[in-house]
């Protein structure tokens, strides 16, 4: 599995996901208007739906809707979770909706499924688990290495899993931020805004730099 031949393969398609978050609605009803043919898709061989970008827009202009945007403001950083329990996943969409800070986040429950989109999703921020079924976390974090395309993503792997067993997978990539489960939302909340804090002060850089 490599990402070059998936954004080679994928470039104009989303998964389910992605187009919910685009339309603003929920992933069983982009499923239903799959099923009605008012949102063209085609399944993978690994059975993961794949819908096109063109019919998305396509359908936001027939019924007047605003196109949502995951990047809602230069402020906004995009997010990508991959966790395989819905729990951990519907916990920490609550949470990023409480706090109140400029996060567009979208939920994946699996990594293959995330990994499809993420070349058209361009996210600042991966929090991902470990251990998944099928791709775990440790084939699809080397993956994402492989290619320069995210080389500036921020990564928070969330695990339950010691840092012995990791280590004994092979370890993390250099630059991986680990957090242990159950998770520190404290810790997590501190990061994101640490994250804005420095993408504030790189715009007035570029800003002052510009003036000069």
């Amino acid at each position: 599995m490599t990402l070059s031949s998936v954004k080679e393969s994928y470039d104009g398609y989303c998964g389910t996901s992605y187009a919910a978050k685009m339309l603003g609605i929920s992933v069983g009803t982009v499923q239903g208007l799959v099923e009605k043919n008012e949102l063209k898709a085609w399944k993978t061989q690994g059975g993961h739906r794949r819908i096109s970008l063109q019919s998305v827009q396509d359908y936001q202009r027939r019924h007047n809707l605003t196109p949502a945007s995951l990047i809602q403001g230069q402020d906004h950083l995009r997010v990508v979770v991959v966790e395989d329990d819905d729990a951990t996943r519907l916990m920490l969409q609550a949470n990023f909706e409480q706090w109140g800070l400029p996060l567009d986040a979208v939920m994946y429950a699996s990594a293959m499924e995330a990994l499809l989109d993420m070349p058209s999703l361009h996210p600042d921020v991966l929090i991902t688990d470990l251990r998944m079924p099928k791709v775990d976390g440790f084939e699809f974090l080397r993956t994402l290495t492989e290619h320069n395309l995210f080389a500036n993503l921020a990564v928070v792997v969330v695990s339950g899993m010691s840092m012995d067993e990791i280590k004994a997978q092979g370890g993390l990539p250099d630059g991986v931020q680990f957090l242990q489960k159950p998770i520190d939302l404290d810790w997590l909340r501190g990061f994101f805004d640490a994250l804005m804090s420095v993408r504030q002060i790189n715009r007035r850089s570029r800003t002052s730099t510009a003036a000069a």
